[in-house]
């Protein structure tokens, strides 16, 4: 079934450990999740845990995008807000 969902059909398609990491660091990698350990359903201990995995290059092009948009959001706002009082 996993297979079929991936479009591999023999032995000689599967992806090599080394093809997977690749895709990972190429795409990013975001895993999110949380633990609580309770006694008589009293919590003790909450654990967050959230873990971006993704190359140098891919980090920065996704958060470079991500600035270059809110400045022009930001521009977009100023001239919106007191553009003709010049």
């Amino acid at each position: 079934m996993i297979d079929e969902e991936f479009g591999l059909t023999n032995e000689e398609d599967e992806l090599s450990l080394l093809e997977t990491l690749d895709h990972v660091l190429d795409r990013g990698l975001v895993i999110a999740g949380e633990v609580t350990i309770a006694v008589a359903d009293v919590d003790l201990i909450y654990l967050g845990l959230n873990l971006l995995l993704g190359s140098v290059e891919t980090v920065n092009e996704v958060l470079g995008s991500r600035e270059r948009r809110a400045a022009l959001l930001d521009v977009r706002a100023r001239e919106a807000g007191g553009g003709g009082g010049r």
